[in-house]
Parts: C-alpha cells; sequence; structure tokens
C-alpha cells in the first residue's frame, strides 16, 4: 500500500469546496452567536467558561488517547496559570503538562505557528515522561513510524508516517502553509476546510515520538479559533472523542488517497457539534446566573453550597444526577437535614425532582439544550440527527 505521503500530489490535497459550503457559513453563523451568546456573562462565569473548556479538552484530548487524568488537578494548574484563586495541592506531570498546553494555546491563538511552540507543546505534552528518546524535537528513530492495532501476530497497520530523516523538511512546509493559509495570510482557507487539512497533515506526518494526536488537535483547534478574530476554545476533542472509533476510521481512510473530500466532510460536522457544545455551556452559565440571583436571599447556607456544587458541574449535571446521600456528603449534614432541605429546594424552584424513595434524584431547575449530532449530506446540507 502507498500511504498519502508516498504519492505523487503528496501534500496538494484535493476537495470539492462546494460540499463544505454550508457547513462554513454554518460555523460562521454559530460563532456569532457564541460570541453573542458569551457578552453576557459576567466575568466569574466567563472566567467559570474559560477553566472549563480548557479543561475539559485537556482530560478529554488525554482520554481519546488512552490517558485518564484528575480532573480537580487539571483545573487547578490551569487556573494557578491563568492567576485565579485556586486551593492548592499537588498536581501530577503529566495534568500539569497538558494544562499547560491549554493554556499557552488560549492565550497565543492569533501567534502564527512554529516549529519553536511545537516543540514547547511536546515538553508539555510528555511531561514527567521518561521513556523516550526525542523531547521537544521531532523524532528521530530509525523504526517506522506505525499506528496499529490488534495482537502481536496478526497487527493491523492503520498508518505509516514518513520516515523520520523526512520529518524536519515536512514540518518546514506544513508551518509555512499553515500560516500562509490564516484568516491574514496571503492565501486564506475557510475555517474548517483549513483545520481539517491541518490535523490531517500533520497526523500523517506524526513528527513527534509520541503526543502526536494531543497536538494535532491543539493545531486544529488553533485553526479554528484563529478563523473567529477572538479567544474562546470549543470543545473540538470532546464531541470527537463522542466519536473515537469513527475518528480513527475517517483518520484511516484520510491516509491513503489525497482526494481529502469525506474527510473535511467527516470534520466539519465534528466542528460544528464542538461549537454547539461550547454554546450550550454558555447558554447553561447564562440560566444558572438567573436561577442564583432569584434564590440568593431564600437559601440558607447548606442549599447554596449545594447549588453552587452543582452548577459547577455544567449541562450535564451530577452523574446519576443529586441524591439525599450525595447532598449530605457535600453540606455536611445528617440525612433527615439533607432530605428536608432537598424538598425546600424543589419548592422554590432550584431543583427538579424524578424517581422515587432511594431512587429520587434531583437536578438544577435549568432546560438542558442537547447537542445534536452533526453529518454533512451529498448535498452539502448541515443536518441535525
Amino acid at each position: 500500500m502507498r500511504w498519502n505521503w508516498q504519492q505523487s500530489d503528496w501534500p496538494n490535497f484535493k476537495w470539492n469546496s462546494s460540499r463544505l459550503a454550508r457547513a462554513e457559513e454554518r460555523f460562521l453563523l454559530g460563532a456569532g452567536l457564541l460570541f453573542g451568546a458569551a457578552r453576557h456573562l459576567g466575568e466569574a462565569d466567563r472566567n467559570r467558561l474559560i477553566v472549563e473548556e480548557m479543561s475539559v479538552e485537556a482530560l478529554t484530548t488525554s482520554e481519546i488517547e488512552g490517558e485518564f487524568l484528575n480532573r480537580a488537578s487539571v483545573q487547578s494548574s490551569i487556573q494557578k496559570q491563568l492567576g485565579l484563586t485556586t486551593p492548592k495541592r499537588r498536581i501530577a506531570p503529566a495534568e500539569q503538562g497538558i494544562a499547560e498546553l491549554m493554556v499557552d494555546l488560549y492565550r497565543n491563538i492569533s501567534e502564527p505557528l512554529s516549529v519553536e511552540t511545537l516543540f514547547g507543546w511536546h515538553r508539555m505534552v510528555v511531561s514527567g515522561r521518561r521513556d523516550l528518546q526525542d523531547i521537544g524535537k521531532f523524532r528521530t528513530g530509525i523504526e517506522p513510524m506505525q499506528v496499529i492495532s490488534g495482537p502481536t501476530y496478526a497487527p493491523r497497520v492503520h498508518c505509516q508516517a514518513p520516515p523520520s530523516k523526512s520529518v524536519p523538511a515536512e514540518m518546514k512546509k506544513f508551518i509555512a502553509w499553515f500560516n500562509r493559509t490564516a484568516p491574514n495570510g496571503p492565501e486564506p482557507l475557510p475555517a474548517l476546510t483549513r483545520a481539517g487539512l491541518a490535523h490531517l497533515r500533520f497526523e500523517s506526518i506524526h513528527p513527534f515520538e509520541d503526543g502526536n494526536g494531543r497536538i494535532g488537535r491543539a493545531v486544529a483547534e488553533k485553526a479554528l479559533v484563529q478563523s473567529f478574530g477572538q479567544t474562546v476554545l470549543i470543545a473540538l476533542a470532546k464531541s470527537i472523542l463522542a466519536h473515537h472509533r469513527a475518528y480513527y476510521d475517517a483518520l484511516e481512510a484520510a491516509n491513503k488517497r489525497n482526494e481529502v473530500t469525506d474527510w473535511l466532510v467527516w470534520f466539519a460536522g465534528i466542528a460544528i457539534e464542538a461549537q454547539l457544545r461550547t454554546t450550550a455551556q454558555v447558554e447553561f452559565l447564562i440560566d444558572k446566573t438567573k436561577l442564583l440571583d432569584k434564590l440568593r436571599d431564600n437559601m440558607n447556607p447548606r442549599q447554596t453550597k449545594v447549588i453552587l456544587r452543582m452548577s459547577q458541574e455544567g449541562p450535564e449535571g451530577f452523574e446519576g444526577g443529586m441524591s439525599a446521600g450525595k447532598y449530605g456528603s457535600i453540606a455536611q449534614c445528617s440525612p433527615a437535614t439533607a432530605t428536608r432541605d432537598l424538598a425546600g429546594l424543589v419548592d422554590l424552584g432550584a431543583l427538579t425532582r424524578t424517581g422515587e424513595v432511594k431512587h429520587t434524584r434531583y437536578a438544577l431547575n435549568i432546560a438542558i439544550r442537547p447537542v445534536p449530532r452533526i453529518a454533512i449530506d451529498s448535498s452539502g446540507e448541515v443536518q441535525y440527527l
């Protein structure tokens, strides 16, 4: 098999722009709606949105690679780097590193991409690792760089990257292309097209010994947000995680040819879905503020503590819902007090109640707007599934 980088037209990808036109329009419209909604957030909620989006991206981009990090530690590291108040806690190198990547991406989103930026991101992503030869530089190993699954006696090669000796030249061309196609560059490309091409090309080169998936998704995020003219990360990695299997299947198929319309259409749907996830988070924060303002003088300290804790979980809420047991643990009170407090919050309109007896669960009385799955049909129309 000849991989995309082995073909004569590499890296001159071809695609049908007409199939992406509606998606590009929908993405730019969504960006306007997102920023319009975000303007209604107060400073505290803006900071909460920034921390939440960065921490979700940090956790999910790591989970895609099979690495499960501590959410509280990642958030604490992000808050500290942003100069926000945070409790002191010991943070492991992996959590510290991915948090640093997200903060650096957020702060420097409009800056051109450079080899120094990528090397810095690589040092962050593999922070604490002692098993790698090449840290903060392109890979130098002589063995083929392959993505493989299955048993050792019958491995399945999903893709194979160019040899290490070719990587510096490939990445020099890639970085030049990325900056040239930026919104203010001499050859600007539409947002979804540019981000999809950037991610595919980066993953095809696979320039580092490890960490390519996380860095490649950060590159795609940078491309998407640069098109906004304003800085807010979107839930790209979280949406990719929701379509984990399809993501790898789409990347594998795109690694075998340089006509990449199918890949770009798939990626466009994921990016629009990610944008909708972020918009849902903003709308939740707005509704939460309105709810707290209405309840502020009607709750006792225990109830206030629990409602604030529930609101930190975002639109998806507590896993399994709030229960009397969870309430008692958070508020440090007896089961009888917890049950009484929860009933009072239902009466106030702060919570909704479902189930009976041991199966009773509570949720914030905020309308949850489900995030639809997005697909682009054969005519280029954006479909909400």
